[in-house]
């Protein structure tokens, strides 16, 4: 798949608990990044990190109230460092379409340490002692390279930061250029996203997030689209494999196909 290499949304979004995810998808307000303007104060960033856990066999053979603490004191956890406009987790389940993970927590924040101390006291907790973590990717928010007209309910807000959705479907990635990309001119590199672009503006109901990896991470990138209906994303990724700019596309797998559900849900779902 070829990537558009921009950032989306404009600012920490809280998960409501309890909440079901909207049914209306969204236009991805990450198309329509503008460059910074020097006289305002630089953007805060974001750290972003997709954590994908598996939970090993013998965790499912204990007795039933023993696993239902376990879950309890890993969902203590994810509830205590929700802290609105600071640090918020998305829980999404795997089961039944990864074989190598069971679930994926997605959390938004603005330190390392703080991401760092979250995921040592989950992992501290009954259960993290029969978890595996086959697959973690960090990134942070960056400013877009490209921009398209198109109105937009971030506009004007500062950019450097991601709005999660209320999608109940998410598709997650890494991403990799290949370097004679790097070494295009900005002109053909425009060009050629252009392109990609005006095919992602025919799905407006997937929602793409894009974080940057470089240098403090293996991939370049990190991409998340959000959505209610996958069909609109398996047709956008097959439409964007026939673009001129999929040539410098160096690799973008594994692909992560989450269901967002609260974080009790998600423990269930484990068995």
């Amino acid at each position: 798949m070829s990537n558009t290499v921009t950032e989306a949304g404009t600012s920490i979004a809280t998960e409501t608990k309890g909440t079901e995810p909207t049914q209306t998808g969204r236009p991805a307000s990450s198309y329509s990044a503008a460059p910074h303007d020097p006289s305002k104060p630089p953007v805060k960033r974001q750290i972003v990190c997709f954590s994908f856990y598996k939970v090993m066999p013998e965790w499912r053979r204990l007795p039933a109230e023993e696993k239902a603490a376990h879950k309890a004191a890993f969902a203590e956890v994810l509830t205590r460092w929700n802290k609105p406009g600071e640090f918020v987790s998305l829980t999404y389940s795997t089961i039944g379409t990864r074989g190598d993970v069971d679930m994926c927590v997605w959390s938004i924040g603005y330190g390392v340490d703080e991401l760092n101390q979250m995921r040592s006291e989950l992992m501290r907790t009954p259960l993290g002692g029969y978890l595996n973590s086959p697959h973690n990717f960090l990134a942070m928010t960056k400013r877009s390279q490209y921009q398209i007209d198109r109105p937009d309910e971030s506009e004007g807000e500062g950019r450097g930061a991601i709005r999660p959705g209320g999608q109940k479907y998410i598709f997650i990635y890494p991403f990799w250029k290949t370097r004679p990309w790097y070494l295009l001119s900005a002109a053909e590199r425009k060009r050629l996203m252009d392109e990609h672009i005006r095919i992602g503006l025919m799905y407006p109901r997937v929602k793409l997030n894009t974080t940057y990896s470089f240098g403090i991470d293996d991939q370049e990138f990190v991409v998340a689209f959000e959505t209610n209906f996958p069909e609109d994303f398996l047709d956008l990724v097959q439409q964007l494999r026939e673009t001129e700019i999929s040539l410098y596309t160096l690799e973008d797998t594994p692909i992560f196909s989450c269901v967002r559900v609260p974080a009790a849900e998600m423990l269930d779902r484990l068995g």
